[in-house]
């Protein structure tokens, strides 16, 4: 029997930091350590790069609950390139204790295919998600604080936009009702809780390209509105020193290591379905500055984290992208043409031939930002040779790459194949978003929602049509979108699988981030509070009398 993958981990030798950020010029200056096998790295330190590496997005299929290994190939990929001689490096979000403790369970990767030390930065990591939720409740307390002393800048407490936000999956906090108890404990308000990771702050520290860019978008961060309808930020506040004292640290990227001794930037994290869905811009150049091939991450499926990959991150960053590889499995193909998951180890050809119309969307969507993907077939012990045969003859049809990887139980070397055909695939010709913000939110939404979801109509609630009318009334209106959206279908309608066609998108409520620099538009029944599911992952982990972790898959 396969042992876990926390045992995995913890039966691992990591090498010290210093090695691994010497296998890509990484200076021990540039290195700020978290004991023997973590630390920050100051982007500033770095040696100047004359040539910066190659960039390689990952992302997958739309997601099924049994998961298609998208983190766990983008590893393995990334060791598959070392083991091939290249000078590699990995780029990804840092977990968010949520999913960790919710319905995931971890979120290192799986198998012999994981960054190490997995149940550190499943946990609490450098502390960044820490510092983030500090930062974003101090916020709420300042603002509370001054209408509460006078309200100088005539803040109405109906009109106060920022939310608490706390890195756990909380249903109870998605509405609650503060300041109860008197005058003396302030001023009563409607509010509620946003997930660390959807956070304003979690995406400012994501799209910082440094300390300054940090403390200016801090700034520019609207809390909510006056009596008389204007923003109010936190630059009128006065606090955006304060609140870039809790994060200078945050702001770093992360260097660890995979189990193959490839080095990984692990830092930033954006959930896909309702934030941007990226590791930091930060960790990306740094890796860009220092490796040859980088491999990066974008959330869930080409729909959420590539598009904003693509629309947001690239575009704001200056980021192109030279190669892009598509995860799938035939699962989770089975799952979306119909089979139940208790049935998904069976094999179903005809249920393969009905749900690889979703792996062909997500295949035409990386096409429509000029990039050419790679399929990556992360294959199970229960893949029957029909049903890999069927794979290799759709690809040849379709006229796409495929490769088998089993990364999981083979480590780097079940990657080998993969990174070939990523090799071959490499471009230099630049790839592109897929709207102008220039347009107007109603364009960019339109575009993306017709082009990537193939919907047929966008219709938005009357509070969007509100939100709207105040978007172009303080000149927002041009910012690009960040569309919050279940990551389960192509629609906001997460039973709709396969590639559903002419549905209608519904945008209930659109929000601007200014000091992330986007607007997010909160379709369908998208929460940006997650809730616990019946049984959490939570009650499987456990810590022995030695501090040995179990359970964390």
């Amino acid at each position: 029997m396969q042992p876990s993958d926390v045992d995995i981990a913890q039966n691992h030798r990591l090498e010290p930091i210093e090695q691994i950020a010497a296998k890509i010029g990484i200076p021990a200056e540039a290195l700020i350590s978290y004991g023997t096998d973590k630390a920050k790295v100051n982007p500033a330190l770095l040696p100047r790069s004359q040539s910066p590496g190659r960039l390689v997005l990952v992302t997958g299929i739309s997601p099924i609950p049994a998961g298609e290994g998208k983190s766990t190939v983008l590893i393995g990929l990334a060791d598959a390139l070392t083991r091939l001689g290249h000078r590699a490096a990995a780029a990804l979000r840092e977990p968010s204790q949520g999913p960790v403790m919710g319905l995931k369970g971890g979120a290192c990767g799986g198998g012999y295919s994981q960054i190490v030390p997995m149940t550190d930065i499943n946990l609490h990591f450098t502390g960044d998600f820490h510092a983030i939720s500090a930062a974003t409740n101090t916020l709420a307390a300042v603002v509370d604080n001054h209408i509460h002393q006078g309200n100088e800048l005539g803040i109405d407490p109906r009109q106060v936009t920022w939310q608490r936000c706390v890195d756990v999956n909380d249903r109870a906090l998605r509405q609650v009702v503060t300041g109860l108890g008197g005058k003396a404990h302030g001023v009563p308000a409607q509010t509620g809780f946003t997930i660390t990771a959807a956070s304003e702050i979690m995406a400012v520290v994501g799209l910082a390209a440094d300390l300054a860019d940090l403390k200016r978008r801090l700034g520019q961060i609207t809390v909510g509105f006056s009596f008389s309808g204007e923003p109010v930020t936190v630059g009128q506040l006065g606090v955006a020193g304060a609140l870039t004292a809790l994060l200078k640290d945050a702001v770093l990227p992360n260097l660890v290591q995979t189990l193959g001794g490839t080095p990984a930037f692990v830092h930033g994290g954006p959930f896909a379905n309702i934030a941007h869905g990226c590791n930091s811009v930060a960790a990306t150049r740094a890796a860009l500055s220092s490796a040859d091939i980088v491999c990066t991450e974008a959330g869930f499926g080409s729909d959420l984290g590539a598009e904003k990959f693509f629309d947001i991150k690239a575009r704001l960053a200056g980021l192109d992208v030279a190669g892009c590889v598509v995860v799938c499995t035939i699962r989770s193909l089975k799952y979306n043409g119909g089979v139940s998951r208790d049935e998904l180890n069976e094999e179903n050809l005809e249920a393969l031939a009905a749900g690889v119309i979703n792996l062909e969307r997500h295949v035409e969507n990386v096409r429509h930002f000029g990039v050419e993907p790679v399929v990556a077939l992360n294959l199970f012990p229960t893949d029957s040779p029909a049903e890999r045969a069927f794979m290799a003859e759709w690809a040849r049809s379709f006229g796409v790459r495929i490769a088998e990887c089993t990364v999981f139980a083979d480590g780097g070397a079940g990657g080998e194949e993969l990174a070939g055909q990523v090799l071959e695939s490499l471009t230099d010709k630049a790839s592109h978003p897929i709207y102008d913000p220039a347009d107007g939110v109603e364009a960019s939404i339109e575009k993306v929602a017709k082009t990537i979801y193939h919907a047929a109509a966008v219709q938005y609630s009357k509070r969007a049509e509100k939100d709207l009318r105040r978007l172009k009334d303080n000149g927002w209106d041009k910012l690009p979108v960040c569309i919050s959206k279940t990551q389960y279908s192509f629609s906001d309608d997460p039973t709709a699988l396969g590639a559903p066609e002419g549905h209608t998108l519904h945008v209930r409520e659109l929000v601007a981030r200014t000091g992330a620099g986007f607007v997010v538009a909160l379709t369908g029944d998208v929460m940006t509070m997650p809730g616990l599911p019946k049984k959490p992952a939570a009650e499987n982990i456990d810590v022995d009398a030695n501090g040995r972790i179990s359970g964390m898959f």
